[in-house]
């Protein structure tokens, strides 16, 4: 009997950690999972985080929250109900004629007029919907495959079988950070348009962003936004200028992967050992706890 009981907690504990199953329903969980791959280069045919095209980046955003779309632009654009552009929601698929010759190219709206997509130009990026030097002559619509603002969002600790995953925010990095490297900011306004200067990260978020730590992206950092474990590798090897590298060997880190070099930089200085089955994790966000591990680890 006790040993079922913990087999039934082990399978419990399996089934509630997994972020995309615990926000699968929410617009904020799927922004937050397309802004993680900002800065992706652009690949022809790209379905993976090595690279993506336009409808390659959309549909693994929305795979990674449960919903299935089909692989390419046109099909896509066959999906889903139309929607006027302004009645747009955040998680609706905006659709453009790059080509003169119809729909040829998408991404997923966030709302304020934005949209995520992987551009040609630079990889996965944030753009204007009416974007006057490009993208809004080209606007031909939008589809709606998922209606989050009809559902009902439950908070992960309002559900008995549920447990809260803390996960380190993009202020809160920053914050952490500007502590640990003594960094101070010496401008009195804010670079960003979505940190006020009231907002209680700002003078970190504004010290971190003068030292080359981090960028935003089109004039916002997304304090409230979260980094991939991949993400955070570049972000803490730049930070603490580490230097050289060694072959970790992660089952889920390809060689040509852009984070590779800096994975296994970490893994060189025992800032990381990845996760028990042999995956570094490179899609994953960072929680607060392994944030706070790596800060130790880099203490030592």
């Amino acid at each position: 009997m006790k040993r079922l009981f913990f087999y039934v907690l082990a399978s419990l504990l399996i089934s509630t950690s997994i972020p995309s199953m615990a926000s699968a329903s929410s617009a904020n969980s799927l922004v937050n999972t397309a802004r993680a791959y900002i800065g992706t280069p652009y690949v022809y045919g790209g379905t993976t985080t090595s690279g993506f095209d336009c409808s390659g980046f959309v549909q693994y955003v929305f795979e990674k929250e449960g919903i299935s779309l089909p692989r390419t632009t046109g099909q896509m654009y066959k999906t889903g109900t139309s929607v006027a552009k302004s009645n747009l929601q955040t998680g609706d698929i905006v659709f453009f004629n790059t080509t003169g010759k119809g729909v040829s190219h998408n991404g997923i709206y966030i709302g304020a007029g934005k949209f995520i997509h992987s551009s040609t130009s630079k990889g996965v990026m944030i753009s204007s919907i009416n974007d006057p030097a490009y993208w809004g002559s080209r606007y031909i619509g939008a589809k709606r495959v998922k209606d989050f603002s009809s559902e009902k969002m439950v908070a992960a600790d309002d559900s008995p079988k549920a447990l809260k995953i803390d996960y380190a925010t993009r202020a809160e990095i920053a914050e952490t950070l500007s502590k640990e490297l003594d960094l101070t900011s010496t401008s009195t306004q804010s670079v960003f348009s979505d940190v006020s200067a009231d907002h209680r990260n700002a003078d970190a978020i504004a010290a971190v962003a003068e030292a080359g730590i981090f960028s935003g992206n089109n004039g916002e950092f997304n304090p409230d936004g979260l980094l991939t474990r991949a993400q955070l590798a570049k972000v803490l090897v730049e930070a603490f200028h580490l230097e050289g590298s060694t072959t970790a060997s992660f089952k889920d880190v390809p060689a040509d992967h852009w984070a590779h070099d800096y994975i296994n930089t970490l893994y060189l200085h025992n800032i990381t050992t990845g996760y028990g089955d042999g995956n570094f994790g490179l899609n994953d966000n960072v929680t607060a706890k392994q944030f706070q591990t790596f800060i130790d680890r880099l203490k030592k």
